[in-house]
């Protein structure tokens, strides 16, 4: 019975699918309203940093999730996307790292869901339920 629930190609979909599929709908937000970057651009540049890596986001949030749903270059992916939080959180979120939210879970759930779950794409690889195995 248990031998039935150990499918590690199944297993490996599903994290990509969820991943990239929750990331990907932050990417469209930012695309569908491009002033949002205007944000990403005052933090970069508070930070002493050039604005227009705020472009990279577009490459976290949307073209990476894209290879990992379909399961191209799915270990680059994860880097991308695990890249993508680590900024995300250095720039908005540092003062959040050790706080616990309203309900008593981690004030950075959302992010560490993200980072995490991208390092483990990065690691796995695709699997062999995606367009190109890696």
């Amino acid at each position: 019975m248990l031998k039935a629930l150990h499918n590690e190609a199944l297993g490996k979909l599903i994290l990509r699918l969820a991943i990239g599929g929750l990331m990907l709908l932050h990417g469209i937000a930012k695309l569908m309203n491009p002033e949002s970057l205007n944000g990403i651009s005052q933090m970069l540049a508070a930070h002493g940093l050039p604005t227009v890596l705020a472009y990279g986001v577009l490459i976290g949030e949307v073209l990476a999730p894209l290879m990992a749903i379909i399961g191209w270059q799915a270990r680059i992916a994860g880097l991308l996307m695990a890249g993508n939080m680590v900024v995300a959180i250095s720039l908005a979120h540092t003062d959040e790292l050790l706080l616990r939210s309203a309900t008593g879970g981690w004030a950075l759930e959302l992010q560490g869901l993200f980072l995490f779950g991208a390092i483990t794409i990065m690691l796995l690889g695709s699997g062999r339920m995606a367009y190109r195995p890696d």
